[in-house]
């Protein structure tokens, strides 16, 4: 069974900085895509940033410049540096892996997980 465990949330003021962890366990073979994406109270889900095996990385337009997304490969853990935090990124922060390819006996199987979430404050 695969499980996407996050660490890293909490409470910061407005201009600090916080870094998410996400490690994923479990009999996997290789995941394809790892990232993160944000829900704020009364809002849909939406996209953060991602990174795939070969390290090209995408992010939405309002964390460009401010947040950066990196991987471990072989620790099959992914992070999100937050740099200059705004009242607006306050949000629970989930951790996606895209292409989570597994082995049961002689049967493959690729399937995308989430993270349980992690809460990040922005508040003075």
């Amino acid at each position: 069974q695969v499980q996407l465990v996050e660490s890293g949330g909490g409470l910061v003021q407005p201009g600090g900085s916080l870094r998410l962890s996400c490690a994923a366990s479990g009999s996997i073979f290789s995941i394809n895509a790892m990232g993160w994406y944000r829900q704020a109270p009364g809002k849909q889900r939406e996209l953060v940033a991602t990174i795939i095996t070969g390290g090209s990385t995408n992010y939405a337009d309002f964390v460009k410049g401010r947040f950066a997304i990196s991987r471990d490969n072989a620790k099959g853990t992914v992070y999100l540096q937050m740099n200059s935090l705004k009242p607006e990124d306050t949000a629970v922060y989930y951790c996606n892996a895209g292409g989570v390819l597994t082995r049961t006996g002689s049967r493959w199987t690729a399937s995308d997980y989430w993270g349980q979430g992690t809460q990040v404050t922005v508040s003075s």
